[in-house]
């Protein structure tokens, strides 16, 4: 697929000099409002069948029927899939093989290990023969009793959190900080299961040609894809074509194929025709990943001056009963603070869920609503204002490793949000304040970090004899704006505008940009960009350079600027020839050129590298009913070099959005006698909508940074969840005087 683009004007209709830094609109976004945009559903070659899902109604045991014969005689029903029938794979879907391997369920045996687990695939001409085929098929269970909620199961200490994190880190000595302290606080708080509810669900288009498969899916990562299915069916990578142009939405769920997705290429396998297969809004709770649930204890102290003696976060948290993701909600704890000692420890227990998955800010957002609520608790323990207390305790490096920060503008993130929202002269006492309509008003605040990742990722860019240039590379946008924020990288990496750029991407047959991922997703593909347009500047200067004919000559590579399809010297303005000249005198149609981005060892080990903000929030609380209304949400944030400030203020307020959702809303309902969920839909799930979005202001904070990588880019996509969820708590307390340490803050536990 390729997007064009068309020129970007300004207000006063000039046209844009640089592209990087200028807020142009989302190129794909005319594609997306007429409809013209094919998601991977919208896809329907000829021959296509569709496939419905039968899932398990228990939480635990097995499956003892499958009513085949009453599916498979129902018209327009082609197949039924189920353990009995199911292709053999290559593969053990529950082997391990590497930090993003996870265990599917893929119809292998009769064992259920969690509600709403796939268990057969009926195949059929209609959506709706399938479905009522998937109805009839009626199984029956021998259930056992699930283990459900985190006291439920055995304590234990997981080998590591997240992908690869130590499950414990500490430097100093905590009890002694304690046992020292002037003041000391202990809270504990509880986050929920959350469940993946994007717009779009996991769907699959799969066709087989002997033993190639073409796949139309969503998906974060395309070669993680590619390298997990060619496993699992026998078959190289490369004879694996996936089309990923748009996701409705991933934060973290799409980064692997989940179950139904490989269910769809064995179905077609199967069929020996095209399969789709698009899982029910109720069917995305289990098998697509979630946010852990976590039970948080933070003990603080500090002296009389307000500095921490020390910070202790014990987390416990939960995976399936089959795999490990542990959710690591101390990682916010590790980086934020300064004390001299921190203590923090995971300890986990197994429940008859699906396992847990990335979830936008996986980690920070949990941890983060613990931390911020307990620096709010000691605050106001030592009557200090919240801001000034956080302040007091800056980190100047991170806290434990030592290292110097690569950039950090959290204090300018302090200073323009507080000023922005008006946070001085809040009153230190809950309970102070009430609006005209006589609702308790509160404001409080949190601060917000996400560390700064990369990762490997390649492109290949182009320039012609025309002037015109491709970049190519196999880059996602799930809404975050990458078909706009990178081309705005090409653009400038080849020295052209954006009309003359051809720009490629979501397709797994182009090169591999790494995952769409831990915010890194810009920093990777846009680095990757930048590295193969500099190999072509560089080819396209030496051709100048080295040819006597050509104004440029002698100025060497060093000496030459690309801009305007032109290169210049940097030396004299006034000697400059345009691309096409260069390759029209060479004898040459077009020059070519690899990129590579990846982490630099060398300043990982050296330096620590976060983006930061903080964010100030208002409510309005009815003393009567607890009913509680965010008023307005401020977040001044700071993540390096900006590519494109509308979209990053897009991102920032997502995450605020989400933020508020956490505080207030979300919250995974089980049956703890069953397993099965009790609201795995979008009536009861319950979301924020438009009605519930308040007054909202992101404030993009300079910052430089010439370590983090060659753009000095940060991730913006999940650092606005992690200060916001503790801004509303905090602020829900200085309203009602009423400390709530259970997420969602619901009017019952203001009113209990």
């Amino acid at each position: 697929m390729t997007a064009t683009a068309t020129p970007q004007t300004s207000a006063a209709g000039t046209r844009h000099g640089s592209s990087i830094g200028q807020p142009l609109t989302r190129r794909d976004g005319p594609l997306k409002v007429t409809g013209q945009a094919r998601f991977s559903a919208d896809n329907l070659p000829p021959g296509t069948l569709h496939a419905a899902l039968c899932v398990a109604r228990i939480a635990k045991g097995r499956v003892t029927g499958l009513n085949r014969s009453a599916a498979e005689a129902h018209p327009g029903v082609v197949a039924v899939m189920t353990p009995e029938n199911a292709p053999k794979l290559a593969q053990d879907p529950d082997a391990k093989a590497g930090p993003f391997i996870f265990r599917l369920d893929l119809l292998q045996n009769d064992r259920v290990r969690y509600a709403n687990q796939p268990i057969a695939v009926v195949i059929a001409e209609t959506l709706e023969a399938a479905t009522e085929g998937a109805r009839l098929l009626a199984p029956t269970y021998a259930s056992e009793t699930p283990r459900i909620g985190l006291d439920s199961g055995e304590v234990f200490t997981p080998d590591s959190v997240g992908v690869g994190a130590a499950p414990s880190e500490s430097d100093g000595d905590v009890e002694a900080g304690l046992a020292s302290a002037s003041r000391t606080i202990a809270a504990t708080y509880e986050t929920p299961a959350q469940y993946h509810n994007a717009m779009e669900p996991h769907a699959a288009l799969a066709q087989w040609d002997g033993d190639r498969l073409t796949l139309h899916m969503p998906t974060q990562g395309l070669a993680i894809s590619q390298g997990r299915l060619a496993g699992l069916f026998g078959i190289k990578p490369d004879d694996i074509h996936i089309e990923s142009p748009y996701l409705g939405g991933g934060f973290g769920s799409k980064g692997v194929p989940s179950g139904p997705q490989v269910l769809a290429c064995m179905a077609a396998r199967m069929v020996g025709r095209p399969v789709k297969l698009v899982p029910t809004r109720s069917q995305m709770y289990g098998p697509m990943g979630h946010r852990g649930p976590t039970r948080q204890t933070l003990r603080l102290g500090t002296d009389a001056a307000g500095k921490l003696t020390a910070l202790d976060h014990h987390i416990l948290t939960a995976s399936s009963s089959f795999d490990d993701f542990f959710e690591p909600a101390g990682r916010a704890t590790s980086t934020l603070y300064a004390s001299p000692a921190i203590a923090i420890r995971h300890e986990a227990v197994r429940l008859d869920t699906g396992t847990p998955l990335f979830m936008r800010a996986p980690g920070e957002a949990t941890g983060s609503v613990a931390l911020e609520s307990a620096l709010d608790e000691m605050a106001h323990e030592l009557g200090m204002d919240p801001l000034e207390f956080r302040l007091a305790n800056y980190a100047e490096v991170e806290p434990i490793t030592g290292k110097p920060f690569s950039s950090k503008a959290l204090r300018a993130c302090y200073q323009r949000g507080a000023e922005a929202f008006g946070w001085a002269g809040r009153p230190l006492q809950p309970r102070q304040t009430r609006d005209k309509d006589g609702f308790l008003v509160g404001i409080g605040m949190g601060t917000a970090t996400f560390p700064a990742l990369i990762f490997e990722g390649m492109a290949r860019a182009e320039i012609r004899a025309d002037g015109t240039g491709t970049v190519e590379l196999g880059a996602i946008d799930m809404g975050q704006g990458a078909w706009t924020a990178l081309a705005q990288i090409a653009a400038d990496g080849l020295g052209i505008g954006m009309e003359a750029l051809t720009f490629r991407m979501g397709s797994s047959d182009l090169p591999n940009a790494g995952i769409a991922g831990g915010s890194g997703h810009t920093a990777t593909a846009g680095n990757a960009i930048h590295a193969a347009a500099q190999d072509v500047i560089a080819q396209l200067a030496k051709l100048a350079t080295d040819d006597p004919a050509s104004p440029l000559y002698g100025a060497g590579n060093a000496g030459v600027a690309a801009a305007g399809g032109r290169l210049t010297r940097q030396d004299d303005s006034s000697r400059s020839e345009s691309f096409a000249d260069i390759l029209k005198r060479a004898g040459r149609a077009s020059i070519e050129g690899q990129g590579k981005a990846g982490a630099d060892p060398a300043a990982q080990k050296s330096y620590a590298m976060h983006a930061h903000g903080a964010v100030f929030a208002e409510v309005r609380v009815d003393p009567d009913l607890g009913q509680i209304r965010v008023s307005r949400l401020v977040g001044a944030f700071a993540a390096g070099r900006v590519i494109n400030p509308r979209l990053v203020q897009s991102q920032y307020y997502g995450g605020m959005i989400w933020g508020l959702s956490f505080a207030l809303h979300e919250r995974a309902e089980m049956d703890p006698r069953t397993g099965r969920f009790l609201n795995d839909n979008l009536a009861e799930y319950h979301l924020p909508v438009n009605a519930d979005i308040p007054a909202m202001e992101a404030i993009l904070v300079h910052e430089e940074d010439s370590v983090v990588n060659a753009l000095g880019v940060k991730g913006v996509g999940e650092i606005g969840i992690t200060g916001t969820v503790g801004a509303i708590a905090n602020a829900v307390w200085h309203a009602t005087g009423v400390r709530v340490r259970e997420m969602p803050i619901t009017l019952d536990k203001l009113l209990g």
